[in-house]
C-alpha cells in the first residue's frame, strides 16, 4: 500500500521540479556569469559520469574526453538541479519521519515506565 504511495509523491516531486529546471534554463540564457557555473558543473559531471563509464567497461580512461556544447551542458545542469532537489525533498522527509518515529518511542518509553510495561 504504501509504494504506490511514494510513487505517486515522487512523481509529484519531478513534476513540481520541471517549472524549477525551465527557470534555471531562463536565468542561464540572462546572466552569463550563472551560465558559466552551470556549463562548469554540467561538464564536471559529464567527464566524472564519462570516466566511470569507461572503467565499468574496461576501456581505457586516458582517452580525451570531448566536452559537452553549451546548450546540452544547461540542459544536463538543469537536470542535475532538478534530480538534486528531488532527492533533498525525499531525504529530508526520509529523516522527518526517523526523527518522529524516534520522538514517538521515546514517549512510548516514558509512557510505559511508570506502569511497568513490557515493551
Amino acid at each position: 500500500m504504501i509504494l504506490p504511495v511514494v510513487k505517486l509523491g515522487i512523481l509529484a516531486l519531478k513534476t513540481i521540479c520541471k517549472p524549477i529546471a525551465n527557470r534555471l534554463k531562463k536565468e542561464a540564457s540572462l546572466h552569463t556569469k550563472f551560465r558559466q557555473f552551470i556549463i562548469n558543473i554540467a561538464q564536471a559531471n559529464h567527464r566524472f559520469t564519462t570516466k566511470t563509464q569507461r572503467r565499468i567497461y574496461g576501456h581505457t580512461i586516458d582517452a580525451e574526453i570531448h566536452p559537452l556544447n553549451e546548450e546540452n551542458a544547461v540542459q544536463a545542469a538543469a537536470d542535475i538541479v532538478k534530480e538534486l532537489f528531488v532527492f533533498t525533498v525525499v531525504g529530508a522527509a526520509v529523516f522527518f519521519l526517523r526523527c518522529k518515529e524516534v520522538l514517538d518511542l521515546r514517549q512510548e518509553r516514558r509512557n510505559c515506565a511508570g506502569r511497568n510495561c513490557r515493551q
